[in-house]
């Protein structure tokens, strides 16, 4: 089977809401207009992406690093819909993963009407049957 992307994305410029607002009242400062490009580029250069496979995690702006994390080691998946986020849409997926690196994944500040949680909480069943994979907890 190919690996084929279902979903890429950035968070939404809506998390850093209250710093480009306190710039633009700085905006006399000039320093926090260039505070304000570079949180927007920082913001911009975080890819996120959820193939059949995988989901991956690209950042940085001029050096980048890239994090995979197999969606057969998803245990748990939450939704968070904080109230800020919530009036204008959006979510934040966390992932709870058997993964030692990558213990708790996030995907921030994403459209919910996307149904993005659905689709990798499907895509974690497939990849799990695919590769025979069961999650056992030991107490």
């Amino acid at each position: 089977m190919n690996e084929q992307s279902v979903w890429k994305g950035h968070p939404s410029h809506l998390v850093n809401l209250g710093l480009y607002v306190l710039c633009i009242l700085l905006c006399f400062l000039i320093v926090p207009l260039f505070v304000a490009f570079w949180v927007w580029l920082k913001t911009r250069s975080n890819v996120y992406q959820v193939t059949t496979e995988r989901v991956l995690r690209t950042v940085g702006i001029f050096s980048r690093v890239t994090d995979t994390l197999e969606l057969y080691r998803v245990k748990d998946l939450r939704v968070d819909q904080p109230l800020s986020l919530r009036i204008f849409g959006l979510c934040t997926i966390v992932l709870l993963t058997s993964d030692h690196t990558n213990s708790v994944f996030t995907v921030p500040a994403v459209k919910f009407n996307l149904g993005l949680q659905d689709k990798i909480r499907a895509l974690v069943e497939q990849r799990r049957d695919v590769k025979h994979v069961r999650e056992i907890d030991l107490e």
